[in-house]
């Protein structure tokens, strides 16, 4: 059943974030690279996460990542990487249209034993494990960096570690950065030898390295949007959990969302972040806003919707990896927008961009948005009702994938 988001005329509320999706599923595959018995902290308790664990822990024959993208990919590397075990990795019928072949490509110039069950180029994988030689080998940099995250994880694990040149613009560098830096906690010597390679040296991990895993951004994101767009001029939203020098590269949340009114403040005393409102000048709310999504596309359809909202024209670019993510979430975003009146612009593979708005607005037309089987498409519309009472949301549950707690930590207004 869709679901109705309501929000109270006070947006006053304090909310402890789940833990990062993106830390917790690089911690436990290192985790397991290690050979490592220590216990992790404030790991994320999700769907994502969840096939991510039963994989490591119960190595069944057939793995269904059901629509976990991160786990298809880190466990594709993963699985080559264990000698004597032969492995099916499948998931849902989106996740078998979505692309792999860079990746096994990549693996087989390795030394990895890897086959197509069905399509070439696409999900179910066959994996036999093995010894992987690794050496060196280049990639286009404009892939999806859990591809270039996957192999440099499992790379200490090769006989002669991996050099790996990236060709072109490097996209979601943050996320690459994130995984090296956790690589380095666990005992992994790898680093940038120049702005387009990598250098990930052989000899394996140190078992009982202790990961405790900070509070996602990403989450953050949708309570940012809120204060956005709530009438409450005195706005408080307290964030549990978030650290001010993060790893993720979303928490560059601060400082996009700060043109569209929100301010950021670190109450360091308790380990949260305090959101607080404050009014824009008329003519800054006419002017476009701009951004490079390239290093943190995961927060395009927040700040897609959050501008649509305010009626503010904007125009997003970088959108390269939209097109493979849980759904197409470009053509996603224009559908949905339509459905509130707002006529949206995809140029290319990679931006997207509202020019002006009707005056007066349309009103929604009373179709529930539709989630297309994608967390962020559910949580980046539901604060939409702020501007549109009686907003509905189809298929509400997807949030699972990455924040089972939004309905409740909603209605918790």
């Amino acid at each position: 059943m869709p679901y109705t988001p309501h929000f109270p005329p006070l947006m006053r509320t304090k909310v402890k974030l789940p833990a990062s999706k993106s830390l917790s599923n690089r911690a436990m595959l290192l985790h397991a690279l290690s050979g490592s018995q220590a216990d992790m902290k404030h790991v994320a308790t999700c769907d994502d996460t969840f096939v991510m664990w039963r994989a490591l822990h119960e190595r069944p024959e057939t793995v269904d990542i059901m629509a976990a993208g991160t786990a298809m990919r880190f466990l594709t590397a993963y699985l080559a990487l264990c000698p004597g075990e032969t492995h099916v990795i499948t998931g849902t019928e989106r996740m078998r249209q979505r692309p792999v072949a860079v990746l096994v490509d990549a693996l087989r110039q390795l030394g990895a034993d890897i086959d197509y069950t069905d399509a070439e180029g696409f999900p179910p994988l066959r994996i036999r494990g093995r010894e992987l030689d690794g050496g060196e080998l280049e990639l286009p940099a404009d892939v999806s960096s859990q591809y270039v995250s996957a192999l440099l994880m499992a790379a200490p694990r090769m006989k002669q570690g991996l050099t790996l040149h990236l060709r072109g613009c490097v996209m979601s560098r943050p996320y690459i950065d994130m995984t090296l830096a956790m690589m380095r906690k666990a005992g992994a010597t790898v680093q940038w030898t120049d702005s387009q390679t990598l250098r990930a040296e052989p000899g394996g991990y140190e078992a009982g390295r202790v990961f405790e895993v900070e509070g996602d951004w990403s989450a953050a994101s949708y309570w940012y949007e809120m204060v956005a767009l709530t009438d409450d001029p005195d706005a408080r939203v307290e964030l549990a959990h978030l650290q001010r020098h993060s790893m993720q590269g979303d928490s560059a949340v601060q400082q996009l969302f700060e043109p569209l009114g929100v301010t950021t403040a670190f109450d360091e005393a308790h380990g949260s972040v305090v959101l607080t409102r404050r009014e824009l000048p008329a003519e800054v709310q006419a002017e476009r806003y701009e951004a490079d999504m390239s290093n943190v596309p995961d927060l395009a359809q927040t700040l897609a919707v959050t501008c649509a909202m305010l009626r503010r024209p904007f125009r997003l670019t970088g959108l390269q990896t939209l097109r493979i993510k849980e759904t197409d979430r470009l053509e996603a975003l224009r559908n949905e927008l339509s459905k509130l009146g707002v006529a949206a612009c995809i140029e290319g593979d990679e931006s997207l961009s509202v020019e002006s708005y009707p005056d007066p607005c349309p009103e929604w037309n009373g179709t529930p948005i539709a989630t297309y089987h994608d967390h962020r498409m559910a949580m980046a519309f539901a604060p939409a009702a702020l501007r549109v009472p009686g907003l509905s949301i189809a298929n509400p549950e997807v949030v699972s994938k990455s924040y089972p707690a939004f309905w409740r930590d909603l209605e918790a207004l």
